[in-house]
């Protein structure tokens, strides 16, 4: 359990409150808000990473539920408060994490597949026919990858034996992880709303940008039955009530993808305006308005949120894969540091990468690339590189990704980035945020509440009962905490950026097909 300067209610006056769960990646947790949206109190809680096999990555669902049913108790208790103050619960979640359960047991019929799983590789190659990754791009915004959660639903049909048989029948459903969160708040077996927002949907490979429903030539494609699939409804509206324990009858009332629900929380509500969230990966979302901009350069179409019957606001999306999990690596796999704060300090102690370059592919490019046949490389090396000089290539590794994505996106958008608003765990590094405007050439602003994915969700749980008038009001919260400016020389910029570009070139093409 970690507890984060927690104030009871009582220092925040009365209330009424907002709750927000984010079932994440590595940890479920529930944040207490108040008016100011500022943090009442917080609860959160790991859940197991289960690794079959190289490649393969899963979650026990029903662990999750659980500790989703704990963190919410332990967030309402530290709070003092009761469910009568709590006017409405808001959801985010790991996106394209994929679960097929039974309905009339409520059991999963196996294990949630992570987006960060690479299982489905092959038959993502199959999809894709003699068209290849662009096959489903032009009504979904998406690059046919391992990462989406149609191909995983696909995968489960095909290997968990008899499936299919129940599926057709219509006795299973599939959820990402805000469905089956709603579904058993709302009640599971006994009644549960089964339903997604546009912004999972948008993740799901099945989904059509334009129309904003399941698009049914590509289910046919993918031999997905139809009877599997939530509804798909905004991200800021009331879908039911919690039906028991200590939030019973309060409404369910927001679910947005955890990216989705940072930009939301860090109110980018205009066009150009962007956020990237630094947690296990990494990801930049830049706001592009009411319409979809087709990406050319290797970035995702994605739906920003859609308030109630308001007309939906796209974004352009760059995703790293691994960040976070890079120190976390450099911790648990190779300790050479104990603790992730370690790393700033260990870096901090020599002036640069003394020539190294760590490109952290462990499950292939993700964008600008989308190479899953790249691995992790440290190029470079030479006897003079010390832990040190990985440790500051590690930070380095974080910054020169983002400013491929930051080019990708001006390419395609034709807005320059004007500032770069950031959160996440990685953001309390601060020799990391000074790395990262030196490489943008941009400043890089953090904000007071760095938990914007779940201020996110509980924004919009906000706006859809009336506990916020509307994003004007959002953008009156929203508070800056400390910002950075580039100090570094350009001709070191270009060099630096020039080398790592030479780095990322070396991961490339590393299993053959075959593998």
């Amino acid at each position: 359990m970690t507890d984060t300067h927690t104030t009871s209610a009582s220092s925040h006056g009365q209330g009424p409150f907002i709750a927000a769960i984010d079932q994440g990646t590595t940890s479920s947790r529930c944040i207490v808000f108040d008016r100011d949206g500022r943090i009442v109190s917080v609860d959160q809680k790991e859940h197991e990473q289960i690794f079959p096999r190289p490649g393969w990555v899963e979650h026990n669902a029903t662990e999750i539920w659980e500790n989703v049913k704990e963190v919410v108790a332990g967030a309402i208790t530290k709070a003092e408060i009761t469910a009568v103050d709590v006017k409405a619960i808001g959801i985010t979640n790991q996106r394209e994490t994929t679960l097929l359960w039974d309905k009339n047991t409520g059991e999963p019929v196996h294990n949630a597949i992570v987006w960060q799983d690479t299982r489905t590789d092959a038959l993502c190659r199959e999809l894709g026919r003699n068209v290849g990754q662009d096959r489903f791009r032009r009504e979904t915004g998406l690059p046919l990858a391992s990462y989406f959660a149609g191909p995983k639903i696909r995968w489960l049909l095909d290997n968990v034996e008899g499936l299919r048989e129940r599926a057709e029948a219509g006795d299973i459903l599939f959820g990402t992880m805000d469905s089956w969160v709603i579904w058993n708040l709302t009640g599971g077996v006994n009644g549960g709303v089964h339903v997604t927002d546009v912004t999972n949907a948008s993740r799901t490979l099945l989904m059509n940008l334009h129309t904003l429903d399941w698009d049914e030539k590509i289910l046919s494609s993918m031999d997905i039955p139809a009877a599997l699939l939530p509804r798909i409804r905004s991200s800021a509206e009331v879908y039911g009530h919690t039906a028991e324990g200590v939030l019973a009858g309060v409404p369910v009332a927001s679910a947005l993808g955890d990216q989705q629900a940072a930009l939301f929380g860090q109110t980018c509500y205009s066009e150009g305006e962007a956020k990237s969230t630094y947690g296990t990966g990494t990801f930049l979302l830049m706001n592009t308005g009411e319409k979809p901009v087709n990406s050319y350069n290797g970035l995702l179409t994605t739906v920003g949120y859609r308030i109630g019957d308001e007309k939906p606001v796209y974004a352009l999306e760059g995703s790293i894969a691994v960040t976070g999990s890079l120190v976390q690596w450099m911790r648990d796999q190779m300790g050479l540091i104990n603790s992730a704060a370690e790393i700033e300090t260990l870096a901090s102690s020599v002036e640069d990468n003394g020539g190294a370059y760590f490109v952290p592919a462990f499950s292939g490019l993700f964008a600008p690339y989308w190479r899953s046949d790249a691995r992790g490389v440290i190029a470079g090396l030479t006897r003079y590189v010390t832990k040190a000089h990985i440790a500051r290539a590690v930070l380095e590794a974080t910054a020169w990704q983002t400013r491929e994505i930051v080019d990708a996106m001006t390419k395609d958008s034709g807005v320059e980035l004007t500032a770069l608003k950031v959160d996440g765990g990685m953001t309390s590094n601060n020799l990391l945020m000074q790395t990262l405007s030196d490489a943008l050439d941009a400043p890089v602003v953090r904000p007071m509440v760095a938990e914007t994915t779940c201020l996110g969700a509980a924004y919009a749980a906000g706006l859809a009962v009336g506990f916020w008038p509307d994003t004007d009001a959002l953008r009156a919260n929203w508070r800056r905490a400390a910002e950075w400016t580039p100090r570094m020389d350009a001709d070191v910029r270009d060099r630096e950026y020039k080398n790592w570009l030479k780095a990322v070139q070396r991961t490339m093409g590393w299993l053959d097909d075959e593998e």
